[in-house]
């Protein structure tokens, strides 16, 4: 598959929503994940990510114009034992208790569907990040779950799983482009090509970003041997 660059993944629309990246660095010695939202509304775009030991959470930037936190206010970011879970929305939290519980991924979301917020029916975008002590061990998986039939009554679930290849990720995102609704993500998660700093891969991807419509980023390397990580947090709004 022809890999793009970061930049242009992400800047092929003004408007891809929210956005997962998960691969392997370039020089192979890293897991690499980034997460990105972006906002329309004053609701939406009223938020930045907070770190707190790891745990990555979505958090209003002025609590007096909230208007619904039900959809934007989540922990995108968890970390099960050698598994890192990102995600646009509560489902993490039910991928979260479905390892805890011994089971898996995929059987936590096919317990969820899209979010509701009819008309948009704003698609679940979901990655986990299997890591292990060698980079031969690597392996991730990405899920979209959207409405099937249009009218919020189907969803169709569909899951993605990929073995480590050094330099190469791949990207998910709820909207394929701008629109009242906007459409969907349809097809494959786009591969696309990764470098071996976190601040490089953040800074390709906040500038590939519409200005106008992209809000926060989040960025972590995991090594594989030391487990030593490094991340990088962006917020339009706030320091």
């Amino acid at each position: 598959m022809r890999k793009k660059s970061l930049k242009q993944a992400v800047g092929a629309s003004d408007y891809p929503g929210r956005g997962i990246i998960a691969g392997k660095t370039k020089d192979g010695k890293k897991a690499v994940f980034a997460y990105f939202i972006m906002g329309r509304s004053e609701n939406s775009r009223n938020r930045v990510f907070r770190e707190y030991g790891g745990e990555l959470k979505t958090e209003p930037f002025d609590g007096s114009k909230v208007e619904d936190p039900s959809l934007i206010i989540y922990s995108p970011v968890k970390t099960v034992g050698n598994h890192i879970i990102v995600t646009n929305g509560d489902q993490t939290d039910t991928i979260e208790a479905s390892l805890q519980a011994g089971h898996c991924f995929r059987h936590a979301l096919m317990q969820r569907t899209f979010e509701p917020d009819a008309p948009l029916y704003t698609p679940r975008i979901s990655a986990i990040l299997h890591l292990g002590k060698r980079a031969a061990d690597y392996r991730y998986e990405l899920s979209i779950l959207k409405c099937g039939d249009g009218k919020g009554k189907k969803c169709d679930r569909f899951f993605f799983t990929y073995e480590g290849i050094n330099g190469t990720g791949h990207f998910i995102h709820t909207y394929r482009k701008n629109g009242n609704p906007p459409p969907s993500f349809t097809g494959e998660p786009v591969c696309v090509k990764l470098a071996n700093d976190a601040h490089e891969i953040a800074n390709e991807i906040w500038e590939g970003l519409d200005a106008d419509n992209k809000i926060s980023l989040y960025c972590r390397t995991v090594e594989f041997k030391a487990g030593k990580t490094e991340s990088v947090l962006i917020n339009k709004y706030g320091a």
